[in-house]
Formats: structure tokens, C-alpha cells, sequence
């Protein structure tokens, strides 16, 4: 049973770093703890084994998030 916390690049989806994991480990067995956005980087909690049966667990643990915003800047979007 494993849990290993991975850096999710910009421009991925969590079911690609999976899908990843699945590939580089010729396992089936992997999931993740949380769905981050694919413009969204950060800490990815991904679930080995045994340890997938626990991943719902920590869905309804506290997150929190951080951005950073430039006021006063006129865009066309």
C-alpha cells in the first residue's frame, strides 16, 4: 500500500498523470485523492494497491488554494 504526493504540471488533467503512472508501473491499480484542473499545478496524492481503497478518505479533506492576480490590467478575454 502506497501514497506518493506527484507534481502535477500545468496543461494535465489528474486522469493523465494516473494513466502515467499506470503505464510506467504495469499497473492497473492507481488513483488519485482529488481532481485538479488542467490549468492548475500542485500536489497530486496518488493511491498504489491497496492504498486506492483508501484515496476516498481524503476527497473530503481541507484544501486550499493560492493565486495571483494583477489588478488594473485591461484584457480583450
Amino acid at each position: 500500500m502506497a501514497l506518493y504526493a506527484v507534481d502535477k504540471p500545468l496543461h494535465l488533467t489528474s486522469h493523465d498523470v494516473v494513466e502515467e503512472a499506470r503505464r510506467r508501473l504495469s499497473t492497473r491499480r492507481v488513483g488519485h485523492t482529488g481532481t485538479l484542473d488542467p490549468l492548475a499545478t500542485g500536489v497530486l496524492p496518488i493511491c498504489f494497491g491497496a492504498a486506492t481503497k483508501f484515496s476516498q478518505l481524503h476527497l473530503d479533506a481541507d484544501k486550499s488554494y493560492e493565486a495571483i492576480a494583477t489588478l488594473g490590467i485591461e484584457t480583450t478575454t
